[in-house]
């Protein structure tokens, strides 16, 4: 059995000094964070808010894109991607960034059914509790109000996002547990008639791309009806924060040079998304339709200071 952190009984249920306003972010690989929140993640960093931002591997088995980069592979591609995640976080003013157990704890697991899954060191053959147990650590040393992670699907199947939905969802368990209840708990989404949408708009605007085809709504991680969709963040002042932040991740995307569009190593085109949605599955809903994250938490309005 791993043992579990626990806060100091003296300061069980305090928040920390600082910004009032706390979100934590889980995600996978390197990328995954500004292909799906750099827009939130920038509006709330530039808002003050304290954003901590925890990713489970390096994504040593991603697929390089550039040709002048494919000779990167294993843990230099890691290394490398590390690098890729620090400039990305830097475009969108976040200051704490923080691999799973430290950087190569949990290796890259590939793509669902592969023989790399079986990898004893992979995060997909991690110990759920053990792995937990690190997020738990910052859990109570940030005690955000606020998380966000994948579905449990980890929004398209890939082993490593299942994987760290359940890593995360068990840490605000187990964090609740030792001291810090976590008040509201999102998971990624978009809403399908607005991935419809962009799909049709990027049909028309594929013959001006550097991209031969493009992909489809299914390949959209986490689509789903609209009326689950409980919060959107317009993150549209931020759409240059985000655009550099994906740029940032050269091995693993291109972004069109003046498009709101990308492609990742299949070289099909998706739209790139500055309004970003959420589904809210712990905590009470501030409004109808939330437009903040924080909506609904007493003492977390307006600008912060640090």
């Amino acid at each position: 059995m791993t043992e579990l952190p626990s806060a100091d009984p003296a300061e069980q249920g305090r928040p920390p000094a600082g910004a009032a306003r706390r979100l934590l972010l889980v995600h996978a690989h390197p990328d995954d964070e500004s292909i799906n929140n750099g827009a939130t993640m920038a509006r709330y960093a530039a808002e003050g808010a304290r954003v901590t931002l925890v990713t489970c591997t390096l994504g040593e088995r991603g697929e390089v894109i550039p040709p002048g980069l494919r000779h990167l592979t294993g843990a230099a591609l890691g290394e490398h991607r590390l690098g890729e995640l620090t400039a990305a976080a830097r475009a969108l003013g976040v200051e704490d960034v923080r691999l799973l157990g430290g950087p190569g704890r949990y290796g890259d697991s590939g793509m669902m059914g592969i023989p790399d899954n079986e990898d004893p060191d992979c995060f997909w053959q991690a110990d759920l509790d053990e792995a937990a147990a690190h997020l738990v650590r910052v859990i109570l040393e940030v005690r955000p109000q606020v998380v966000v992670a994948y579905d449990d699907n980890g929004g398209y199947g890939h082993p490593d996002h299942i994987q760290a939905h359940r890593v995360a969802m068990r840490a605000v368990d187990l964090a609740a547990q030792a001291g810090w209840s976590v008040p509201k708990v999102y998971w990624n989404r978009v809403p399908r008639t607005v991935a419809e949408d962009a799909f049709a708009g990027l049909g028309k605007a594929l013959a001006d791309l550097p991209f031969t085809a493009a992909a489809t709504v299914g390949d959209v991680p986490g689509v789903v009806a609209d009326e689950r969709i409980t919060t959107a963040i317009d993150g549209t002042a931020f759409a240059a924060a985000k655009t550099a932040a994906m740029r940032a991740h050269a091995t693993q995307i291109e972004v069109a040079p003046d498009a709101p569009y990308f492609a990742l190593s299949n070289e099909l085109a998706q739209p790139l998304f500055t309004t970003e949605y959420y589904e809210l599955v712990r905590g009470a809903r501030g409004e109808e339709r939330e437009t903040d994250l924080f909506a609904g938490l007493a003492g977390t309005s307006g600008e912060e200071t640090s």
